[in-house]
This record gives structure tokens, C-alpha cells and sequence, in this order.
């Protein structure tokens, strides 16, 4: 089996190079997904797979930072115009731009769930020459959202490994759930995913990344660290007077906002654990003569552990309104985005590294490593851990043109080979794995 999924990868490389391709080109940001996720839907679908989307693997209410349904709408029309799969719209509009794909054996096994992310970046993409996608014409045509993070290969990925385990049906034992999360940037889409129960009956649960400045060809079986986070937008509302005239009438939310922004980064640290707070964006008034009446301000708090991020949060969201109280305006609350840590499951470890092992591209094996930033696959990593199952999170080494977030950000198109064979093998020898606790019942 582990010749025939070489075999099948090496086939399907030019596909896993024109898909990652394509989806850069048509680069689409978080909730407006429609385009991927119509065609990862289709591919699916054409592949054997019980496909759910949208509402069915989105709940409403837990999904954050959502864009204005006027933009929705532009978008989903653009994604029609630049080949979205028109019978999938329906299940996707109004941003539920999620997609699971389910194969099941038929034999007894584990539910074995595998996560990509599919959004792309709020970044304009470099135009200049030396800039591979441009010299081979797949740079982004999509204004202001850019695949500078990698999620164009996960997607890839999942739909290679979608591919090949298809082919490979009659190895598995189980069944297989290949998960499609939108927005991850901003960490705004798992939540929504997770309480739709997405995750519920998984009883192994791998995600994973490429980049992050490991090498080509290198392997990281479990990541640690990743970094608690809260993401909030912060709106005062005061009132506009004559600056000069009668300034006293005035109700100054620019002021509110400068000593919150002050006060927000005085926050004491806590003894528990690393801690981070920024305000990354500031926005206030319209003149130099009048009393500004309107201030905001993007913030994020973060945390090595749940608990101390909710304490850097408690402390904020009381500066914010205090900072509000003392200049007499009215403040507003928006949390965008929201992420947990997790830590990968120990005796899930040296599986993943008896896998990789067999991977004759792979040249370095790293049981674990430390995280910088957060990561939204946490919520998903916790709840099959609280049901009994087994979760870790994968990197997949290469070279890079420039960092993540960057809009020079490229990648050695190999990983992606290196991903499939991976992480096929990992499902087709999941009934290996000893699962210490049963999961919640199947549905």
C-alpha cells in the first residue's frame, strides 16, 4: 500500500501543482470562500464522497468577524464570474463556506478527521518580476486578498489526500472526514465549524501547515504553543461640538480611545505564562476645529494558555469601558475572532513519525516543536480530545520566497507531494492507533 500511494502521488503531482495555482489566482479571503469551496465541493463529490456544506457544517451564530452581507453578495457574484461551481452557491451563500467531505469503509475503525484551511489574506500581492507567481502567471487577480500564508496548498492538499484515499477505499478501516475551514485568518472559523459538530465522532484528528521556517523535506510530528487569542474591534461614540466655540458640549471620543489605547498596553503580565496585547489599528475624527465624535481601534489579546489570555481580555474589556465612563461616550465591543491552545497528544506522536518515516521524500523527522502566533485548528483540537480522541498538528517543511504574511510570500510546490503520502498513510493506518477513550456516539 505505502508503493501504491507513492505511486498515486507522484501522478497527481501536476494536479496538486494546478489546483494550488488556481486557487492563488483566484485568491478569496475569509466568509468568502465561494469559489474554493464550490470546487473543493464538487471534486468531492465526484470522487465518491458524502459531501455536506454551508449551514450543515456552519453554525450561524458562532461564526466571527463576518463581513457586511453587501460585500458578501459582491463576492459571491465575483466568485460566479471567475468559474465557481454554480450548483454549490446555494449552499454557500451568505458565507457559510465551509465543506466536509465523508468516506466511509463500510468496515468497523476510528473516524479519522484531517483539517485544511482555505482563505486567503487581506494583502495586495507583490506585481514585481521577480515574483514567481507573476512570471508564471498566477499571481492574484483579486484585490487586496492574497495566498501569502500557504492556505492555497493546504487546500491542495486536502483535495489530493481526498484523491488518493478515494483510490485507495479498500485499505481503510473507518471512515474518513476531510474538513474545509474558512476564515481561519483572524482566527474566525473553526468555532463556528466545532459548534456545528464537525468534530464530535472524530476519534483522530491531524492538521497541519506548511512553511513556518522549517526546511524542505522536513517533517514536524506535533506543534506546541500555539498562542491563545481574543481579536476585537472597539467603536466610541461621543458627541461633535465646535472645537473652538463651545467645545464643553463636546463628548471627545478620540480622547476615550488615545488613554485606552495608553492603558491597554500597561496591562500588568501575568506570572502563568507569556502574554501579548496590540492595537494595530486607530481611527479617529474628521477636523482639527471640531470635537471628535467618533473613535476605533483593532486590538488582540493573546495568552501561552487560555486562562492568561481571558485574564489580558477581562483587563482590557475593563480599560475599554472605563476609558469611555471618563470621557462620557458611549463604547461598543466586537469580538472578531477567537482562538484557544491545545497541545498535541502525546501518543499520537511516534504514529505520525512511523508514517512519515515511510515517506522516501521526507529527510528529517522532528517529534515536536514551539508555535509562534495562534491557530484556530485549536478549538477543533480540543474537542476531539474531550470526546476521548487523539489530535496533533503537522508541519510540512520548504523553502520560502519571503515570510508567512508577506506579499512576496511563496513556497516549494514539493511539500505538498510530501503532505499527501504523509498523511494518506496516516489515515490508512489509523486502526493501528490505540484511542484511550471511546468518542461520542457516531452520527
Amino acid at each position: 500500500m505505502d508503493e501504491h500511494v507513492d505511486d498515486l502521488v507522484e501522478e497527481l503531482y501536476p494536479s496538486l501543482q494546478e489546483w494550488r495555482r488556481d486557487f492563488h489566482k483566484y485568491a478569496e479571503s475569509g466568509w468568502v470562500e465561494f469559489r474554493t469551496a464550490s470546487i473543493v465541493a464538487s471534486k468531492l463529490a465526484s470522487w465518491g464522497y458524502e459531501v455536506k456544506a454551508g449551514r450543515e457544517v456552519i453554525a450561524a451564530d458562532a461564526r466571527m468577524g463576518v463581513p457586511p452581507q453587501a460585500f458578501l453578495k459582491a463576492q459571491e457574484q465575483r466568485a460566479l464570474s471567475q468559474g465557481a461551481v454554480a450548483e454549490w452557491l446555494p449552499y454557500l451563500s451568505g458565507g457559510f463556506t465551509g465543506v466536509v467531505g465523508i468516506l466511509d469503509s463500510g468496515r468497523p475503525g476510528p473516524t479519522v478527521a484531517f483539517r485544511v484551511d482555505m482563505d486567503a489574506l487581506d494583502l495586495q500581492e507583490s506585481q514585481e518580476s521577480d515574483h514567481l507567481p507573476v512570471a508564471g502567471e498566477f499571481v492574484s487577480i483579486n484585490d487586496k486578498m492574497m495566498h501569502a500564508c500557504g492556505h492555497d496548498a493546504h487546500t491542495s492538499i486536502g483535495l489530493g489526500l481526498a484523491y488518493v484515499l478515494s483510490q485507495c477505499k479498500d485499505g481503510l478501516c473507518g471512515r474518513v472526514k476531510l474538513i474545509f475551514q474558512p476564515a481561519e485568518e483572524g482566527v474566525r472559523g473553526a468555532k463556528a465549524m466545532v459548534e456545528a459538530g464537525v468534530a464530535d465522532d472524530v476519534d483522530l484528528l491531524f492538521a497541519c501547515h506548511v512553511g513556518t521556517g522549517i526546511p524542505l523535506r522536513e517533517v514536524v510530528c506535533g506543534t506546541y504553543g500555539y498562542l491563545a487569542t481574543t481579536k476585537m474591534d472597539v467603536v466610541y461614540t461621543g458627541i461633535a461640538a465646535h472645537a473652538g466655540g463651545s467645545p464643553e458640549e463636546g463628548r471627545n471620543a478620540l480622547l476615550a480611545a488615545a488613554s485606552a489605547v495608553m492603558n491597554l498596553h500597561s496591562i500588568s503580565r501575568h506570572s502563568e505564562g507569556n502574554s501579548r496585547i496590540n492595537v494595530g489599528v486607530l481611527e479617529a475624527g474628521s477636523g482639527r476645529n471640531i470635537i471628535p465624535n467618533h473613535a476605533s481601534f483593532k486590538l488582540e489579546t493573546r495568552g501561552d494558555t487560555s486562562e492568561v489570555n481571558e485574564y489580558i481580555l477581562a483587563r482590557a474589556i475593563d480599560i475599554i469601558h472605563g476609558s469611555a465612563q471618563m470621557y462620557g461616550v458611549e463604547s461598543k465591543i466586537d469580538i472578531v475572532g477567537k482562538a484557544g491552545s491545545s497541545q498535541p497528544s502525546p501518543e499520537l506522536l511516534p504514529y505520525i513519525r512511523a508514517q512519515a518515516d515511510k515517506v522516501k521524500d521526507v529527510e528529517s523527522i522532528v517529534d515536536t516543536t514551539s508555535a509562534g502566533g495562534s491557530e484556530d485548528a485549536t478549538y477543533l483540537m480540543e474537542r476531539v480530545k474531550q470526546h476521548g480522541g487523539l489530535a496533533s498538528y503537522l508541519l510540512f517543511g520548504t523553502t520560502l520566497a519571503a515570510g508567512h504574511h508577506n506579499e512576496k510570500f511563496d513556497i516549494e510546490e514539493e511539500t505538498m507531494k510530501i503532505a499527501v503520502k504523509t498523511l494518506a498513510l496516516c489515515a490508512l493506518n489509523a486502526h493501528e492507533v490505540s484511542i484511550p477513550e471511546p468518542t461520542a456516539q457516531h452520527t
